[in-house]
């Protein structure tokens, strides 16, 4: 099929709809930046041709050399038979205006706290400049690390890993952004590596995938490293974990951001006596808690 379409297509327009109707019919699976296959084939073909993101329609009737159409008949075809997430095809993904390398040493990034970030975590964070020591744990590409870096200006920032691997990708978009004087990738299994350090600010994207969820992901996902995503039966394994060490290391006004996907009921069984706070974000209410140190301990 795809050597076929090397000689009837010509033009952008003609690529795209191709592409949607290639995705269309091998049932890919989005959720990696985009959640449909017109987003997802409009962006494969604008990075591949080195165009504007943003403005597919100026170049929907160029016609294109057969090079370019090569180029991108061959990421299509990577997409559909390989079915690995666009960002790994590319080599890089998006939150909001930031860019970030990947590969598929990490997980693509997708964060509500990105979002909460870009607020400063207001109201609950009244000044910035009071957030000193911060710490993203399981920071995977650095992606929030580095948001963090931005929110609060003043702040030294730990950004936490068990992987090597991703500590890799990290230190590639730490140095990408300028901001190896105050982010400091570790390696350690969550607080395991960080004895004596006290944090203003802890925030986490763990892993929060259940055991049923898991065996049935779809192969974009799969892609993904499984230790990103996996945390046992209930997808609890590593926010238990978070919640019941992080006292050791927040300071007496620390706050603790984790994001825990659709756990929340099964989280509020396993803590009831815990008075989160449920952050608003695009997605809604229940994927985002807050607890403060005083509300830890207490």
């Amino acid at each position: 099929m795809f050597d076929q379409a090397r000689q009837h297509l010509f033009t952008v327009r003609d690529l795209l709809r191709f592409a949607v109707s290639r995705f269309q019919a091998a049932d890919l699976f989005y959720g990696h930046g985009t959640d449909n296959a017109y987003d997802d084939a409009a962006y494969l073909i604008l990075h591949t041709l080195k165009l504007p993101l943003t403005h597919l329609q100026p170049f929907l009737d160029a016609r294109l050399l057969p090079q370019e159409i090569d180029a991108v008949l061959n990421v299509l075809q990577r997409r559909v038979e390989q079915r690995k997430p666009a960002a790994y095809l590319t080599n890089e993904a998006w939150l909001g205006e930031y860019k970030f390398y990947v590969d598929e040493r990490v997980i693509v990034p997708r964060s509500f706290i990105a979002e909460l970030l870009r607020q400063h975590l207001q109201p609950w964070v009244d000044y910035p400049e009071l957030i000193h020591n911060a710490l993203d744990m399981c920071t995977g590409s650095g992606c929030l690390a580095i948001l963090m870096a931005d929110a609060f200006p003043d702040a030294q920032i730990d950004a936490v890993d068990l992987s090597a691997d991703a500590l890799a990708v990290a230190q590639r978009n730490i140095d990408d952004y300028g901001l190896g004087d105050r982010i400091e990738p570790i390696r350690s299994d969550l607080f395991t590596g960080l004895q004596g350090r006290q944090y203003d600010l802890i925030i986490s994207n763990p892993p929060y995938v259940n055991a049923p969820s898991m065996a049935e992901l779809p192969a974009e996902y799969r892609a993904e490293p499984e230790m990103a995503l996996a945390s046992g039966d209930d997808g609890l394994d590593a926010v238990r974990l978070l919640i019941d060490n992080a006292p050791q290391f927040l300071s007496p006004h620390g706050l603790l951001v984790v994001e825990i996907g659709h756990n929340r009921e099964e989280l509020e069984a396993a803590y009831p006596e815990l008075p989160f706070t449920w952050l608003e974000t695009s997605g809604g209410d229940g994927f985002v808690f807050m607890l403060t140190m005083e509300q830890l301990v207490g």
